[in-house]
C-alpha cells in the first residue's frame, strides 16, 4: 500500500514539474518574442538587465522545486524515491507564490514595458505593511501604547449582553482598571 503511495506521488510530481518547466519556458519565450521582434525600440541594455535579475528568483525556485521533487528510479526501472510532495504548506507554498508571481511580472513586462517590473515591489511592501500592523496592534494591545483617551470606566457601553443581564438580576458589577 506504501509502494502504491509513493508511485501516486512519483507521477504527480512527474507531471507538476513538466508543467512547470513549460510554463515558465512558454512565458520566458513570449517576454523575449515581444521585447525583441515586437516593441524593439523599447528593448534597451536596462531590459535586458532587468529582466535577468528579476527572473532570477523563478529560475532558482524551479531548480529547488526540480531537485526535491523528481522522483529517481533504480535501472531496472523500481521507484527508489519519490521526491518531496510539492502540495506541501509552508515554505514550499510560500516557493510557489513567488514563482507565480515572478511570471505574472515577466508576462505583464512583456506586454506593458519596463514600468511593470515595479509590480514586483508590491509584494516585499504588502508584508512589511502587514508586518507593521501586527506590531502596532500587539503593541496597543498588550498596555504598552494605552487604549486611547477613556475616563477608565468601564461601563461606557463596553460591558457585554451577559455582564448586563447579571448586573441586572442584583449580580455584582464588574470593574475594571
Amino acid at each position: 500500500m506504501a509502494q502504491k503511495a509513493a508511485k501516486q506521488l512519483a507521477a504527480r510530481n512527474t507531471q507538476v514539474l513538466n508543467r512547470i518547466h513549460l510554463i515558465s519556458l512558454g512565458n520566458n519565450l513570449f517576454f523575449l518574442f515581444l521585447r525583441l521582434l515586437i516593441f524593439r525600440a523599447q528593448y534597451t541594455r536596462n531590459t535586458l538587465l532587468l529582466y535577468v535579475i528579476l527572473s532570477a528568483p523563478a529560475l532558482g525556485v524551479e531548480y529547488w522545486l526540480e531537485k526535491i521533487g523528481r522522483p529517481t528510479y533504480a535501472d531496472n526501472g523500481e521507484l527508489k524515491r519519490a521526491g518531496e510532495d510539492l502540495d506541501t504548506k509552508g515554505l514550499t507554498e510560500f516557493m510557489w507564490d513567488i514563482l507565480y508571481w515572478t511570471w505574472a511580472c515577466i508576462a505583464a513586462v512583456a506586454i506593458l514595458g519596463n514600468r511593470a517590473w515595479w509590480m514586483y515591489v508590491a509584494v516585499p511592501a504588502y508584508s512589511l505593511w502587514m508586518a507593521s500592523s501586527l506590531i502596532l496592534n500587539m503593541k496597543n494591545g498588550m498596555g504598552m501604547g494605552g487604549q486611547g483617551g477613556g475616563n477608565g470606566d468601564a461601563s461606557d457601553g463596553g460591558d457585554s449582553k451577559r455582564q448586563k443581564k447579571l448586573e441586572k438580576r442584583g449580580g455584582q458589577k464588574v470593574q475594571y482598571k
